[in-house]
């Protein structure tokens, strides 16, 4: 218990300011899809998608390399070695992107729009040199100050997205300011979301200027070897898990049909651009539980490592588990109970989506557990299996879509996502049974995930006898609040005891 305590600190340290920075950013979601078209919302949501892939590939596995590897030997030349093998990746990538501009930007239809290619490149070579000094922030147990550039980061972003979206159209249409109209483009609303991405990304970059400075030219050419054959798995498994989180919003470029009164060329690809917008932006409200995830790994990557040595390191991590799906499942069933208050985030073209909310926000829940499920692969050097289960599940999400997205449209994206999502959460419990068993409370998670299933049955239950938000808010607070009573008494009560 006392590790939970420990570890639950650790994230809120990490994860709050970061979470509440990402709530924030939540409102770019009506600022989006209140001002921006469904089709040019989608070459964001695709674009993005893409973006996912290719920071995967920039940095190969060499951020859990480190954390691994400056166990055993000295940090500073594991970081040395590092930045210096993503600096010289990353320049080759910008020099051969940039000579192919025109040919990426016609293979991805996007002619007219290479500076939105340009833009995302340079996102791209930013954040893949950023990875490594956040990676020392949390390496050397400094989380106050990944916390404090991360929402630095964030609210940068959210600034420059309201200053170009909303501030700058408001005061064109308001004065007719020639100074704004010297360089403001209101037609391509599209380019200032990318604009401001990359602005915010320079700014924490020069945030961690103090840890840049830790670079010292004392690279190790074996030390490399070892940390590429350690993190080339992690990549692969990376990407194949990128193909499972984002593969949907491209194959629905790709597969959706479109309907027979559509027959203009121009129109069909308005449509498909359309679906992906509605689609990408339900998708913002299910990865709620995923900013709780992604603040959750930044504090459990480092304390799982730490503790792979110690003797009740399985016990933790069965502890930690358990608490972490009691939570998820709490997530789950806010954004579910108060979805008449979330469905408002978005534009009214964009709701019609809601439907897949819930099985993402399960789709996503799983994926939760498949990151606490994957320690095992990681403490135990047996990276190459978490490669499999991820290319096992891309191939899973790969024949999902590509018979379901036809049939289902978007829908058919969703349901493939939590099918693999259970898929390689399972296979990833079996393996790690085999190589390095942990004993799990599987009884409690299943209980626990059942459980918020049958209260969000209930909720559907009452929104078909109630047209009245309020009173279904009000049922639906009822439920959670039982659920966490439930929680509460059955596991929590310990925490709480032990903390006292």
């Amino acid at each position: 218990m006392s590790d939970i305590k420990r570890l639950a600190g650790q994230t809120a340290v990490y994860g709050i300011p970061t979470i509440i920075g990402r709530f924030l950013n939540y409102f770019l979601v009506p600022l989006y899809t209140y001002n921006i078209a469904t089709q040019d919302y989608g070459m964001v949501s695709e674009l993005y998608a893409y973006v996912a892939f290719l920071m995967i590939i920039l940095t190969y596995g060499m951020e859990t390399a480190f954390f691994r590897f400056s166990q055993d030997y000295d940090k500073s030349k594991v970081f040395n070695t590092a930045m210096l093998s993503l600096f010289s990746s990353t320049l080759l990538f910008l020099i051969i992107t940039f000579v192919c501009l025109r040919p990426i930007t016609s293979a991805l239809e996007y002619q007219g729009h290479s500076s939105y290619i340009v833009l995302f490149l340079l996102i791209l070579a930013v954040d893949a040199l950023k990875a490594i000094p956040y990676a020392l922030l949390r390496r050397e147990n400094k989380p106050k100050r990944f916390a404090l550039i991360k929402s630095i980061d964030i609210f940068s972003n959210i600034f420059f997205n309201l200053f170009f979206i909303a501030l700058c159209p408001y005061i064109l249409n308001r004065t007719g300011s020639v100074f704004i109209s010297s360089w403001f483009d209101s037609g391509d609303l599209v380019f200032y979301i990318f604009l401001s991405n990359l602005l915010a990304c320079i700014i924490s970059m020069v945030l961690l200027l103090p840890e840049y400075k830790q670079f010292r030219c004392d690279f190790d050419f074996k030390l490399l070897k070892k940390m590429l054959a350690y993190g080339f798995p992690v990549m692969i498994g990376g990407l194949a898990g990128m193909v499972n989180e984002t593969f949907d919003r491209i194959a629905l470029k790709h597969l959706v049909r479109i309907p027979q009164d559509i027959c203009d060329p121009t129109a069909q690809a308005s449509y498909k651009m359309s679906q992906i917008g509605i689609y990408g932006a339900c998708y913002k409200l299910s990865i709620v539980i995923s900013l709780f995830i992604q603040a959750f790994k930044f504090a459990a990557e480092p304390f799982f490592f730490a503790k792979m040595k110690k003797e009740d390191a399985k016990r933790s991590y069965s502890e930690v588990m358990t608490a972490f799906v009691i939570f998820l499942c709490f997530v789950f069933l806010v954004v579910m109970g108060y979805i008449d208050i979330f469905r408002y985030f978005m534009g009214k073209d964009y709701r019609v989506g809601i439907i897949v909310v819930p099985i993402l926000l399960m789709a996503n829940i799983f994926l939760g557990i498949y990151y606490n499920l994957s320690i095992w692969y990681k403490v135990s050097d047996k990276t190459v299996y978490g490669a499999y289960i991820a290319l096992s599940g891309a191939a899973l999400t790969i024949l999902g879509n590509y018979f379901l997205v036809p049939i289902l449209g978007y829908k058919g994206a969703a349901w493939t996502t939590l099918i693999c999502y259970c898929f390689i959460t399972l296979l990833c419990y079996l393996l790690g049974q085999k190589y390095y068993p942990v004993r799990y409370n599987i009884k409690k998670i299943c209980f626990y995930i059942f459980l918020s299933v049958g209260i969000y049955v209930l909720m559907c239950l009452f929104v078909n006898k109630t047209e009245n938000s309020l009173v279904r808010i009000s049922i639906n607070s009822v439920l959670i609040l039982l659920y966490i009573a439930l929680a509460y008494k059955l596991d929590f009560k310990n925490i709480i005891k032990q903390r006292r």
